[in-house]
């Protein structure tokens, strides 16, 4: 790639109108991502969010919920098979779709198995099947995010990557309406009257979701490939290991040196209060007795287009002030947003009080993913955009993964105001290294 002494600060956009700005919503890049960040957002609330409230609603107890929720690991490891997706053709599929799209094609076609498998068990006496179907899902997932943020990358240059973002988590929140409150929705109208947990009603509703991953199917097959970008002959294995495994990470240190360490320390624990916060989220909701509708109508709908709202408006804050002043006001938001929590947990079974919470910690969300992707994207060179986009990612969920998965001993121990007092005090580091990071010119990138 170029290595020219030439460097773009992260916090220097170019200028332009506010007009300007909006315009490129309209583009249809951007309705492509709307509709794949759909397929997208769908499955993560499937194995990870919802799943929680059935198992919690099944009468599973919260500290093997929170270690099932390592399932999300998954996506913290996608790193491992992202040279495959990068590099390796698909029989068949490749030479009628493109690299980018057979990938994605066969991704969903695993996702749609998955939940069809997890909707035709019952957790609360064949939880085994369940966690290895929900596994299915999230590696179909992951390798979906994979070979989605490289077409997403491709497909326009770096100062539309902000808005690409925010259509992209604008598709991916109302996926998440639908795998929330859509789930809740379905199952209480499969239950009717039924008292008590019913398995049945359940299945109904990830049947549902399992046709919804159509969106992403028809979306792939209806869209072009963006432009390839040539590979290097490998003449054996070795030449092949160290061309789409080894040189995307020599490439990102080769370009940061040092400073590579202190980039991956801040992806490593950017997002670390959301994620470590969010797997208690839903049992929180159920041992204050809100009711499937209550959760489905604030949670999963009014909450998520916050988000919206939230991601529309950091994308936007992007590519007019910089992607790094946007970063720093998403980590300040998103950590105050968790002592919310701690208040409400006070207050027991007020609607009101949810509400006005998951609307502030929506938005904050929302803003700060908007410009975390836009950022990550700024990072990655597009030769090795999959591969190294989703070491980005990974990076960004090894660690407050890892830790959720002990978050229900913790609530078991301290209880849940205790735990999101915690959760908040987890962002503080974050705060120190975005400092750091804004001092960081972005290399040149091909």
């Amino acid at each position: 790639m170029n290595q020219s002494s030439s460097t773009a600060t992260p916090a220097s956009p170019p200028a332009r109108s506010w007009r300007a700005t909006w315009r490129v919503y309209r583009e249809p890049a951007s309705w492509r991502m709307l509709a794949l960040g759909f397929s997208a957002g769908l499955p993560l609330l499937l194995v990870l969010g919802t799943l929680s409230f059935w198992l919690r609603e099944a009468g599973i107890d919260r500290a093997t919920i929170g270690y099932l929720s390592w399932v999300g690991l998954v996506y913290a490891f996608k790193w491992l098979w992202a040279p495959l997706v990068d590099h390796l053709p698909l029989p068949l599929l490749t030479r009628r779709l493109g690299r980018r799209r057979s990938w994605l094609l066969l991704a969903q076609t695993l996702v749609m198995a998955g939940l069809v498998g997890m909707a035709f068990n019952d957790p609360l006496t064949s939880l085994q099947p369940v966690v290895w179907c929900a596994l299915a899902v999230a590696f179909g997932s992951a390798t979906q995010d994979i070979a989605l943020d490289a077409f997403r990358i491709e497909s326009a240059d770096a100062d539309r990557q902000a808005a690409l973002a925010a259509t992209y988590q604008t598709g991916y929140r109302l996926a998440m309406i639908w795998a929330g409150a859509g789930v809740l929705w379905i199952a209480a109208r499969a239950q009717g009257d039924a008292p008590g947990y019913l398995h049945d009603a359940w299945q109904v509703a990830y049947c549902a979701m399992a046709a919804s991953m159509l969106v992403g199917v028809l979306t792939v097959l209806l869209s072009r490939e963006p432009a390839p970008h040539a590979l290097p002959r490998a003449r054996n294995a070795a030449e092949w290991l160290r061309g789409a495994v080894l040189a995307p990470f020599a490439d990102f240190v080769r370009r940061y040196r040092a400073q590579a360490l202190l980039i991956l320390a801040l992806i490593a624990v950017y997002r670390i209060s959301d994620v470590v916060m969010g797997i208690m989220a839903n049992p929180f909701y159920v041992d204050m007795g809100f009711t499937k509708d209550e959760v489905a109508a604030v949670t999963k709908v009014f909450g998520v287009i916050m988000t919206l709202a939230g991601a529309f408006l950091g994308g936007a804050m992007a590519m007019r002030w910089g992607v790094m002043r946007v970063l720093m006001l998403g980590a300040v938001l998103s950590a105050m947003s968790n002592l919310l929590f701690a208040l409400l947990a006070t207050r027991g079974h007020d609607l009101t009080a949810l509400a006005l919470v998951v609307s502030a910690d929506n938005l904050a969300g929302g803003i700060a993913s908007a410009a975390f992707i836009a950022y990550l994207s700024a990072l990655t060179n597009v030769q090795y955009s999959a591969t190294q986009y989703a070491l980005f990612s990974s990076m960004m969920l090894l660690a407050p993964k890892w830790l959720a998965g002990f978050s229900g001993v913790f609530v078991d121990a301290h209880g849940y105001v205790d735990f999101f007092v915690a959760t908040a005090a987890l962002g503080l580091p974050v705060l120190l290294l975005v400092w750091a990071a804004s001092r960081v010119p972005l290399r040149p990138r091909d």
